[in-house]
């Protein structure tokens, strides 16, 4: 909703560009009038100089100064020089400044005290500015010559107009421009509000700070991570919770991202402009699921934003659940294998052949037996258990002879990893093991599993006999998203590149061997405490 207290922004820019136009219309009429005044008063300044000159220039003047007639002779000259030149007075003293001639002839035989007229009398001749009864005037003092000796000093005076006359005369024009200076600098004002208002959603600056603050709060209070680059790839967005699953250290806002977390993909993605969703990753010590996007403006690529999960989090919770899920495949597909041995002890029993049907009676309950009991008591974890259950239970299913190393153990889980990362680790190697071994023949079909650890480190040995990898592609099966598989989505190139991952992250090492003549091992080497590793 829109605050009607609040002055709209066509309103703001309209009142700042009057302000503008009124303050700027105003100090180009004082700088006009201040020029117009000093042009004024220099051309008054030449005329009143070019008089004195020709005052100085006549006979009668130069004779009869410093005469006791001749005030009655230079007086009615002055005057009628005066009067033809529209000039305010005319004065000539001689060299006691004694006037002989004035506007006033009440004046004439006194002694002419202006102040300024000292250079005049040392034969130079100039122009300089005085202030009487009638204003501002401006007067030119030119040194009166008979022959080649000075006598006098003719004093021109002209009254120059002030700043407020010229203001008042000056007035309409000024009027004019600062009007259509007004009307121009309005509509001006007016489309640029209209262009930015359209700019901005038809929304005023303070309804885009709430959104914004709006926004930031949300973006604040999410419980996902939330990380946004611009097109030079610095971050521009990092919700605290970002920073607290990728344990970043603020500020980051502004830094490049590849400096601060390169395994984001942020970059690639706002380059080729195709999204990731729930992408399985580790970035540092922390195992997340992500989807990146690129952030599109008009048709255009701005940036990219990634949201992600902690993904250990989310395996902690659902560790009874993945265990529960991996028993429960199981009992299916023993329920499964079960009906199918009912049948033929049935069959025995009506054929009357109870001795077969008891002796294999207890040739199968032996195995599942050995098997459950092999499980409980050589691996610690039971949903790690129930994996490699149901995995044998499908690999029967599937025609697959797969084998765990009866010398296998497992007393404890690496301190870099979990449960979680156990299971995706050796679920995984044996998923991979059995699409493998799809297009083999189905007795020759065999997979091999060994998992064992001492204090020291973690041994993890996954085999079969597969047709092996090609040797063109064996340094590209830890990369994400490559996949040989034909039904290739979104899914798929992820197993091996996630395993790759948890043993780096946990400074172990992943070895292969592969060959067409006897098929694929992967041997994985972890240590149980990477930091005593390094002391």
């Amino acid at each position: 909703m829109r605050s009607h207290t609040a002055f709209s922004l066509r309103f703001k820019i309209g009142i700042l560009v009057f302000c503008l136009v009124l303050l700027s219309t105003g100090i180009s009429g004082v700088m006009l009038i201040e020029k117009v005044y000093t042009a004024i008063e220099k051309e008054l300044g030449q005329q009143a100089l070019a008089i004195a000159r020709t005052v100085s220039q006549v006979n009668e003047v130069t004779a009869y100064i410093g005469t006791p007639e001749g005030a009655q002779i230079i007086q009615p000259i002055a005057d009628k020089i005066r009067l033809a030149t529209n000039v305010e007075y005319i004065v000539v003293m001689d060299m006691d400044k004694i006037r002989y001639s004035h506007p006033i002839p009440e004046m004439i035989g006194t002694v002419f005290e202006g102040g300024d007229e000292g250079p005049a009398f040392a034969e130079h001749a100039y122009i300089s500015r005085a202030f009487g009864v009638n204003g501002p005037s401006i007067r030119a003092f030119v040194p009166l010559m008979n022959e080649s000796k000075q006598v006098g000093v003719v004093v021109v005076g002209m009254v120059t107009p002030t700043y407020l006359k010229l203001l008042e005369e000056y007035r309409n024009d000024l009027y004019f421009s600062l009007l259509i200076a007004l009307f121009i600098g309005l509509l001006g004002a007016f489309a640029l509000a209209y262009n930015i208002k359209k700019q901005m959603f038809n929304m005023e600056p303070n309804e885009i700070a709430r959104l914004l603050e709006e926004r930031v709060a949300v973006f604040q209070s999410m419980g996902e991570g939330l990380i946004a680059i611009d097109t030079d790839h610095r971050i521009t967005i990092a919700n605290p919770k970002a920073c607290e699953i990728l344990q970043l250290e603020p500020p980051v806002i502004g830094q490049k991202v590849d400096n601060v977390i390169p395994e984001t993909q942020l970059t690639e993605v706002m380059i080729s402009g195709v999204p990731q969703y729930n992408q399985d990753r580790m970035i540092g010590q922390t195992r997340i699921l992500a989807s990146v996007l690129p952030i599109k403006i008009k048709g255009k690529i701005a940036g990219a934003v990634a949201n992600f999960r902690d993904k250990t989090t989310m395996f902690n919770l659902a560790e009874e659940l993945t265990g529960v899920k991996q028993f429960i495949e199981a009992l299916r597909v023993q329920n499964h294998e079960y009906m199918n041995k009912l049948h033929t002890i049935a069959g025995l029993i009506q054929l009357g052949k109870t001795d077969k049907a008891l002796t294999y009676i207890f040739d199968t309950t032996e195995q599942q037996e050995e098997l459950a009991a092999f499980l409980t008591n050589q691996i610690v974890d039971y949903s790690l258990s129930g994996l490699l259950l149901g995995k044998v239970s499908r690999a029967k299913e599937l025609g697959i002879d797969l084998h765990i190393d009866r010398n296998s153990r497992l007393s404890e889980i690496p301190k870099q990893w979990d449960a979680g990362v156990m299971i995706a680790v050796i679920g995984n190697l044996l998923d991979n093991a059995m699409e493998a071994l799809q297009g083999q023949a189905l007795d020759q079909r065999k997979i091999y599993i060994s998992i064992r650890n001492d204090d020291e480190r973690l041994s993890i040995i996954a085999e079969d006999n597969g047709p092996g990898i090609p040797e063109d592609i064996r340094e590209l099966i830890y990369i994400q998203g490559f996949s040989t598989k034909a039904n290739k989505d979104k899914n798929r190139g992820i197993g091996l590149a996630l395993i790759y991952q948890y043993v780096m992250n946990a400074k172990g090492t992943i070895e292969l061997k592969t060959d067409p003549s006897y098929g694929t091992r992967f041997e994985i080497s972890v240590p149980m405490y990477p930091d005593r590793e390094e002391v």
